[in-house]
């Protein structure tokens, strides 16, 4: 099953954001074990190397090993503009999904997915559906 996995997903692996960690990783775990089904959008790398700074690159190269990035163009740029989505940073986001052929952005932001025309679902939700 594609995927796309949003920013604050690999925000919460990356920053060892404890709350949410569990989960998240358990995410990164499964989408290790199913190659070429997961995806991440190309701005989330740049929202990540602008967070984690000096720590970024290595953790970005570790993710390649196993997920892809989502192809983009002109045309999904112009998709999520079009976008009845009200945040433009998660219709790109959808739009990268969209491109990949996702099933689901697996985020923990449910609600700024509304609108979105690929489902949203929480970590813990996608999980219970692929295990």
């Amino acid at each position: 099953m594609k995927v796309l996995v949003d920013t604050d997903i690999l925000l919460d692996v990356a920053l060892g954001r404890t709350e949410f960690f569990d989960d998240s990783a358990a995410v990164l775990i499964w989408a290790e074990s199913h190659p070429g089904q997961a995806s991440v959008a190309w701005h989330s790398f740049s929202n990540i190397a602008y967070l984690l700074k000096s720590d970024a690159r290595g953790f970005i190269e570790d993710l390649l090993h196993f997920v892809e990035v989502a192809p983009v163009r002109t045309h999904e740029l112009r998709l999520a503009l079009g976008s009845p989505m009200t945040d433009l940073e998660d219709a790109m986001q959808v739009a990268s999904a969209i491109s990949f052929g996702a099933r689901h952005v697996i985020t923990r932001n449910l609600k700024d997915y509304r609108g979105s025309a690929v489902p949203a679902i929480k970590p813990k939700a996608f999980l219970a559906l692929v295990t």
